[in-house]
């Protein structure tokens, strides 16, 4: 028997079936106190669907920087511009792959796996630094992917409160870091090439 997800999922699916455009800024008045949450998954599912996340990845990767920054600074609530909060949301998307997220996570919803508050201000700053990593355009297999669902389950633990989660993101991030870290060399040739590749 599947474990029963955190009643704001249904709220969400809720506003993604319902017809008609739904908008950011509704999405964020039905989060209320998980917006930080909210947020950190609806910048970063793009970045897990094909086609999109070459293109989405740095923007992403730009405004996860500056969530994680505000959590971490100790911000109530993120402050996102009116004109960004008025754009409507490709409910579609968003939709199939947050019901692939939500496979994922039954996985992790085990008995140990228990719901506490989060101290929000580490989540933050591991918010930004692998929105950092996100943003970074290295060409690297699953360069994009795999920070983007780091940010993902980072997200989930904050909407879920569920620290594990949030420990596993946080391991996830240093493995992420070190596989970039590793792969510096590649990471520069390749920068190089395509520059030199630009200007000739």
């Amino acid at each position: 028997m599947q474990p029963t997800p955190r009643p704001f999922f249904f709220t969400l699916h809720a506003l993604l079936d319902a017809e008609g455009e739904i908008t950011l800024g509704e999405l964020l008045d039905a989060a209320g106190e998980q917006t930080y949450g909210l947020l950190t998954l609806l910048l970063s599912l793009p970045s897990l669907i094909p086609g999109l996340n070459v293109g989405l990845a740095p923007v992403g990767g730009i405004g996860l920087m500056a969530l994680g920054a505000q959590l971490a600074w100790g911000t109530p609530h993120p402050w996102v511009p009116a004109r960004i909060q008025a754009q409507p949301i490709h409910k579609g998307r968003i939709k199939d792959a947050l019901a692939r997220l939500e496979v994922q996570l039954n996985r992790l919803r085990w008995r140990g796996a228990e719901r506490r508050p989060l101290h929000r201000r580490w989540v933050g700053a591991c918010v930004a630094w692998t929105g950092f990593l996100l943003a970074v355009p290295v060409p690297l297999p699953f360069g994009n992917q795999l920070p983007a669902a780091i940010l993902c389950l980072l997200g989930a633990a904050l909407l879920e409160e569920r620290p594990t989660w949030a420990w596993i993101g946080a391991a996830a991030s240093l493995g992420n870091t070190l596989y970039f870290a590793f792969s510096f060399d590649l990471i520069v040739r390749a920068f190089r090439k395509a520059f030199h590749a630009w200007v000739s």
